[in-house]
Order: structure tokens, then C-alpha cells, then sequence
């Protein structure tokens, strides 16, 4: 039996779920800035907040658009479409996809029109996923609190250990990164990519102490992952990947 995953049913049920966590997150938004407001926060620092913190979500919708092109080869747009709108993580979303793909024995170099295959991968993804929900809202006082704790004790150690919690889940993604160094050259295209970022956020450092180019503080983020992925389509071809 084959079926179609970007068949209108499934763009129309993905659609309404996209919609709905739009409409919760502008309602939140006005609420927030209705509440700033009315607390007598200063209107200029808190739109200032909001500027800023909507040019840090640019970079990763570049990369979030990139995963939905790259999901939707083999799975279709609705489903990518409304995984990543949703969650928005590139970086847990295609492992999933792919090992599942891999278990089963099934070529991801084309659409998927068996519902088995279609389903275990949705299924996969979901239930992976599916634990941060439970200890979020169990476990996340008492991980702040421990936190402010040791903060509070003493400030240094703690924005050592906010750095280590922070390195420890970007290292977590490293084995992406060096999984395909022995290929050669072309798999050497993640580290120089990696190296590259990490230059334009040093360079950004930099213009922010030395020169005191403030506004960079915000952006510096965005600045690094944008160049980066700039930087991925010019030398990807080039080195033949």
C-alpha cells in the first residue's frame, strides 16, 4: 500500500497545529509587553529586548528551513514542516530520522510511500523527544534552584558551571562533527565549518572588548551561525561534497 505524505490531509493537519502555536506564542508576546508596561519597566529597553531577540531567531530559522528541505526529500513537507516549526531542532530531528531508516533497511535517497516506514519514523522522532516533557516540568526547579544556589555562593563558579552545562550539550552533537573524518577531505567539511564559526565569534570578541562595539553582544550569536552557514555553501562545493 503507498500513500502520498504530502498529501493535502496531512498539510491541513500540520497547518492548523502551526497556527495554533503561533496564535499561543502572540498572545503570550502582547501579554509580556502589556505586563512591562504596566509594571513600569522601561518600554524603550524592553522593545529594544524584543528587536534584538528577534534578529537571534533568524539564524537558526536559516537552518531550521535548511532541515525542512532536507527532511522533506524522504518524508515529505507537512511532516518536517510541523516537526521543526514546532520543536526546531535540525540536530535531533534528521539522526532520528535516519537511524530509524537505517534499522529498517530503507533508502532515504528517495520519498517514502510506505506508511510502516512512514509511521516508525514519525513514531521515533515523537517518542525520542517525548521525555523532555515530562522532566521539564518535574525536575527544572530543582535543577535552578541547585544552580542559583552555587551561584549565589559564589558567581564565578557558578558562570563556570553554566558554561560546562552548556559545553556539555553542544558536545553531545561532536560525534555529527567527526563521524566522517575518515572520508578524506569531504569529511573534514563540518570542522572547517566549525572552525569557521568559531573565528567569527572570536573576531566578534574581540571588537566587543577591545573596541567596545556593545550592540555586537547581542548578535555576535546570529553573526557566527550566518557566516557559517555562508561560508558551508561556498566551500562544500568546492572541496566536493
Amino acid at each position: 500500500m503507498n500513500f502520498n505524505p504530502s498529501s493535502t490531509f496531512l498539510f491541513l493537519l500540520a497547518g492548523v497545529i502551526i497556527v495554533f502555536v503561533i496564535c499561543q506564542s502572540l498572545f503570550f508576546l502582547v501579554r509580556a509587553y502589556r505586563r512591562g508596561k504596566a509594571l513600569g519597566m522601561d518600554m524603550g529597553k524592553l522593545r529594544r529586548t524584543m528587536v534584538s531577540t528577534a534578529v537571534f531567531t533568524f539564524a537558526p530559522a536559516v537552518s531550521i528551513l535548511l532541515g525542512v528541505i532536507t527532511l522533506s526529500k524522504f518524508l515529505g513537507l507537512p511532516l518536517p514542516w510541523l516537526r521543526l516549526s514546532v520543536i526546531g531542532a535540525i540536530t535531533y530531528e534528521l539522526p532520528a530520522a535516519t537511524s530509524t531508516a537505517n534499522a529498517l533497511q530503507i533508502s532515504l535517497s528517495s520519498t517514502i510511500t510506505d506508511p510502516k516506514v512512514y509511521t516508525a519514523i514519525a513514531w521515533v522522532m515523537t517518542l525520542g523527544i517525548f521525555p523532555g516533557l515530562i522532566w521539564v516540568p518535574l525536575f527544572i526547579r530543582k535543577i535552578q534552584g541547585g544552580l542559583m544556589k552555587i551561584k549565589n555562593k559564589d558567581s564565578k563558579w557558578g558562570d563556570i558551571m553554566m558554561t560546562a552545562l552548556f559545553l556539555g550539550m553542544i558536545s553531545a552533537f561532536l560525534g555529527m562533527v567527526f563521524s566522517d573524518i575518515r572520508k578524506g577531505l569531504r569529511g573534514w567539511i563540518p570542522i572547517f565549518i566549525l572552525l569557521f564559526s568559531a573565528l567569527l565569534m572570536g573576531i566578534c570578541g574581540l571588537l566587543i572588548k577591545k573596541i567596545n562595539v556593545k550592540w555586537l553582544e547581542n548578535y555576535a550569536l546570529p553573526i557566527s551561525m550566518l557566516g557559517a552557514m555562508v561560508f558551508a555553501v561556498f566551500l562544500t562545493p568546492l572541496i566536493g561534497g
